[in-house]
């Protein structure tokens, strides 16, 4: 991946369905109640009848618990889980639909049974007063915005990087970790720069969720470490470095830095800071100002961009960026790695990690790869920034 582990789940908000029809248009429903005296949240997908898929958390713990069946009518008969095993006793979940868009019916394992009753009902978006990131969560959506909002985050550390007094804060159930910056910042730039650094904790813990949702049959792993790089009056950058496993067939880890704009507060996309192609910068990678297919896009960075990092590392790191004297040494001089490549500031330039195939994955995160501000200079991207000397 290169990580934010952001695989964006496309949920349509709540829509209630017309009675006795349970495919719709709005085919992902999120649905509140009990199932016993415990109170739980549900999201189905009932695009297929024959394939409908699905989660639900108690309210007291808060993980995700798959769920998959099928649909007859009104009523749904699903598997709480994941095994390899066709033949193991999982809990069962049978669910009928009801006219007034109420769900009944009951839960049961090992003999043990119990009642469940859900509602289906339209779900407020966040207001303004809202954690940052909630608004664009909700969007994506309704089921995990209501997880968030019942996981309250603790402060814990302090410590200060480049003179700037930094308060990090956790979120238990996760342990994804976030810092906001409190000194060294005009109040309201800082309260710009914050509300991303906020929103970038929540989507993580989405994340968190998503890969122990898929990683269910094995129990998952996400451990991630946070490193701020930079913070000056124009630049704040850091680095979140995440290992995973989410169920794929190995685990796997990568880089996914935060650079934002000191002034504005925006994130800032690499074309914002360098470019060397022709005409003006292209910003496929901001959705609300894409412009250029990707196709376009790719090429630039295929044709331009990574022959011209490869040549300046050749430049400023000959020793480094030799040809591989075998096929299993890393090969730096691959314009093809770096193509799409992570990248955060530093005080000495712009830190660039090219990305390699699974089995020469050992060779990213190299120390070395850093292009320095005065070449960053000559080619200047879509956004004025304020860079170091």
């Amino acid at each position: 991946m290169p990580v934010s582990l952001s695989v964006v789940r496309t949920a349509c908000l709540i829509a209630l369905v017309a009675p006795f029809t349970l495919h719709a248009e709005s085919a992902v429903h999120v649905l509140t109640g009990t199932l016993g005296k415990s109170p739980i949240v549900v999201e189905l997908n009932l695009t297929s009848a024959e394939e409908v898929t699905g989660r639900y958390f108690y309210e007291k713990y808060h993980k995700d618990l798959p769920l998959s069946g099928s649909s007859k009518g009104n009523d749904l008969t699903l598997t709480e889980g994941l095994s390899y095993d066709e033949q193991a006793d999982l809990p069962k979940l049978v669910l009928h639909k009801n006219p007034d868009a109420t769900w009944a019916g009951q839960w049961s394992s090992k003999g043990k049974t119990f009642k469940v009753q859900l509602e289906e009902r339209a779900i407020a978006a966040p207001d303004q007063a809202a954690e940052p990131g909630w608004q664009d969560i909700y969007k994506q959506s309704a089921y995990d915005y209501l997880r968030l909002t019942q996981l309250p985050l603790k402060a814990d550390k302090k410590t200060t990087f480049m003179g700037h007094a930094l308060q990090w804060w956790v979120e238990p159930a996760s342990g994804v970790s976030m810092f906001e910056i409190t000194s060294g910042y005009p109040t309201d730039q800082a309260a710009r720069i914050n509300q991303q650094l906020r929103a970038r904790l929540w989507q993580e813990v989405v994340s968190y969720n998503e890969c122990m949702l898929n990683a269910s049959r094995s129990g998952g792993d996400f451990a991630q470490t946070v490193t701020p790089h930079l913070l000056t009056p124009g630049i704040v950058s850091l680095n979140v470095f995440t290992s995973y496993d989410c169920g794929g067939a190995h685990p796997d880890f990568g880089d996914s830095p935060l650079n934002l704009d000191a002034g504005t507060g925006k994130a800032l996309t690499l074309e914002d800071v360098l470019w060397v192609g022709k005409g003006a910068p292209l910003h496929y990678e901001r959705d609300e100002q894409g412009d250029g297919s990707f196709e376009t896009y790719s090429d630039y960075r295929s044709k331009q961009f990574a022959p011209w990092l490869v040549a300046q590392l050749k430049a400023t790191q000959p020793a480094d960026m030799q040809a591989p004297a075998t096929e299993d040494d890393c090969d730096y001089t691959d314009p093809s790695v770096w193509e799409f490549p992570s990248w955060y500031f530093t005080e000495k330039g712009v830190y660039f990690g090219p990305y390699f195939a699974r089995v020469q994955r050992a060779c990213e995160g190299p120390e070395w790869s850093v292009v320095p501000y005065s070449v960053v200079k000559a080619h200047p991207g879509g956004t004025k920034l304020m860079l170091p000397e």
